[in-house]
Parts: structure tokens; C-alpha cells; sequence
């Protein structure tokens, strides 16, 4: 051991400048995760947006043009939902009339997020006939990079597929997120008494 006061002043500047590589190493960890959590959180706050408006547009029919007088058919509008990259609408059509209605179907426009152009689509109500107070089903998938609303419009039926007056409101709403549990499983090493995933001898986690 040597008490050179020069040694002793490269060994602390040394010294120094490991502490002060440590502590950028930490500053930039910190500042990665803080980006990170931010990203995060700006995707699910967008994700949520797009959600809602999703959810206003589809929600809020537009106003009937079609023919007036009492309604005919009750239409329940449920919330949209996303799957696996695919916007479902859907809801369910009750004849509320006294006659027999024949086929129903639910008008949505669409409206693209590509150029803010609109679609008119049909979907069929099932079943096709409707005895007084029976109630059917119809639903429509959509890509959701394709559209970014989509809003009910109207209801028809036979003859020729014209217009018919109707009531409608809230139908399910959209089911809350669930976050499925990821079980991590390391395998053992090979060799009695060793210990796993270390430096020496690190262990692949999938």
C-alpha cells in the first residue's frame, strides 16, 4: 500500500468518476422510464377517446327524416366494444307494433378516418320476421384503423325496404377492460446446488 499523494488523488478522482457515471446511469434510467410511463399513458388516454367518441356517435342517432307517426320497432343501441382490432356494434330491434314486421334491417354510416368520408351500410336484423313484441339481434364488425365512428341512422323493412318510424335508446354497456395475469416460468438449472439466473449464468425469461 503507498501513501504517494499522487495515487491517493488519481484513486479519488477515479473514484469521482465512477460516481458520477453511476449517477448519469440512474438519470437516464429514471428519464427512460419516465418517457416510457408517458407513452403509455398518452396511448391509453388516445385509446380512450377514440372509445368515446365511438360510443357518442354510435349512441346518438341522427335525426329522423324518415316517416313520422307512431314507432314501430324499438331499437336498443349497445356501446361498442373493440376486439382484437375489430370495432363491434351491435344491439337488439323489438317489434312494438301489431302487425307482423318482415325484413328489418338497421342502417349505420360509417365514416372513415383515412379522409372523413362516409359510408351507408345495412345490417340484417335476425331473425328476418318479427311477430308484435318479439325481439331480434343485429350486429356489424368493422377494421378499427379503417373507421373512426360509426352512427345509427335509421331502421327499415319490407316492402322494397323502406324507412319506418322508430324509438331508440341505450342498449349494453361496453364491458370494463380486463388485464390477464402473465405467469412467468424459469426453468432450473441443470446442476444441483447452482443458482439461477445470475450473471454467470443468466436464464432466458420468455
Amino acid at each position: 500500500m503507498t501513501n504517494d499523494p499522487f495515487h491517493l488523488q488519481e484513486a479519488a478522482s477515479q473514484q469521482k468518476e465512477s460516481g458520477k457515471r453511476m449517477m448519469l446511469g440512474v438519470v437516464c434510467a429514471v428519464a427512460l422510464t419516465a418517457i416510457l410511463l408517458a407513452g403509455y399513458a398518452f396511448m391509453r388516454k388516445r385509446h380512450a377517446q377514440q372509445q368515446a367518441q365511438l360510443i357518442a356517435a354510435a349512441a346518438t342517432p341522427i335525426p329522423d327524416t324518415g316517416p313520422k307517426g307512431p314507432p314501430l320497432v324499438h331499437v336498443m343501441i349497445d356501446e361498442p366494444t373493440l376486439e382484437k382490432g375489430t370495432t363491434v356494434i351491435g344491439g337488439s330491434v323489438k317489434n312494438i307494433s301489431d302487425r307482423e314486421l318482415t325484413g328489418l334491417s338497421v342502417a349505420l354510416e360509417l365514416r372513415r378516418r383515412k379522409d372523413g368520408t362516409t359510408e351507408s351500410t345495412l345490417v340484417s336484423v335476425k331473425p328476418g320476421q318479427l311477430q308484435p313484441q318479439q325481439e331480434g339481434q343485429y350486429s356489424l364488425r368493422v377494421p378499427s384503423q379503417n373507421y373512426g365512428s360509426i352512427r345509427f341512422v335509421g331502421m327499415k323493412a319490407d316492402p322494397q325496404s323502406a324507412l319506418i318510424a322508430y324509438s331508440s335508446s341505450p342498449g349494453k354497456k361496453r364491458p370494463l377492460e380486463k388485464i390477464e395475469p402473465r405467469t412467468v416460468i424459469v426453468k432450473p438449472s441443470g446442476k444441483k446446488g447452482e443458482f439461477i439466473n445470475t450473471p454467470d449464468n443468466p436464464v432466458r425469461v420468455p
